[in-house]
């Protein structure tokens, strides 16, 4: 289950255990959490695996109704994919990320898998969302990759190959939002990371825009991490944001 107002999903990027424990009970660990889920990646996963979730993820927080995103990125051949979210069903997680380059088969494979597992164990089918650009690349990333296409139309491009293979949504830069929406439709979901609040450093990120900025262009959910998690007070940072949504 996941927050139906709070569109943020904070992003727990650290392979330090005790100190990904702190920040999910720090920000969802109250009666009202400030955060509509939390988001654990590759490094998490890969140093801890499923025991590290259930630690840093433990059923009192879950309770409190926060999503769980787990971001794993998987990328391999359908079979192995398959294989992947068949693992990973068990842990409830909200959303599961694959990639979108994978192609048709590896990402219905994906979705068949994530739907007959999620029905053997008893729990709700995890949403599977297919990474297309990452917002660390721009158009001189993608032309060294051998990607003539610009961001925006590659995204477009892998979005509309990930509807038609029975994913989700997708995971987006802010600035294709608008053009996603008019393609893929109102029930397709669109996860935004690259998101700073004004006053915010962009660090890595080099398409960004503000919270308020991408809910407006229609925007399901919202990845946002280091302003968050580095702040001295990252439930206060969280409920500043959240407060800014109207989400709480």
């Amino acid at each position: 289950m996941q927050s139906r107002s709070n569109p943020v999903y904070c992003a727990i990027d650290t392979v330090d255990l005790p100190l990904a424990a702190r920040l999910i009970r720090s920000v969802a660990g109250s009666v009202i959490p400030v955060v509509g889920g939390v988001k654990l990646g590759l490094e998490f996963f890969l140093a801890h695996g499923a025991p590290g979730v259930r630690y840093a993820f433990p059923a009192p927080v879950r309770a409190t109704g926060i999503g769980f995103f787990l971001d794993l990125k998987l990328h391999d051949i359908p079979n192995t994919v398959a294989g992947g979210i068949r693992a990973v069903v068990e842990l409830e997680p909200t959303f599961i990320t694959i990639h979108t380059a994978g192609g048709p088969a590896m990402m219905k494979a994906a979705a068949e898998t994530a739907a007959a597992e999620a029905k053997r164990l008893g729990v709700a089918r995890p949403r599977l969302l297919g990474v297309t650009v990452l917002t660390s690349l721009d158009k001189s990333d993608l032309v060294a990759t051998g990607v003539s296409a610009d961001p925006d139309r590659q995204v477009l491009r892998l979005a509309s190959l990930a509807r038609e293979s029975g994913l989700d949504g997708v995971i987006c830069s802010p600035l294709e939002i608008a053009a996603l929406r008019q393609e893929c439709g109102k029930d397709f979901i669109l996860m935004v990371p690259g998101i700073r609040p004004s006053g915010a450093a962009s660090a890595d990120q080099k398409r960004v825009m503000t919270p308020k900025e991408a809910v407006t262009l229609g925007a399901n959910h919202l990845v946002i991490g280091r302003p968050i998690t580095e702040a001295a007070d990252p439930a206060l940072a969280a409920e500043t944001i959240a407060r800014d949504l109207g989400a709480l």
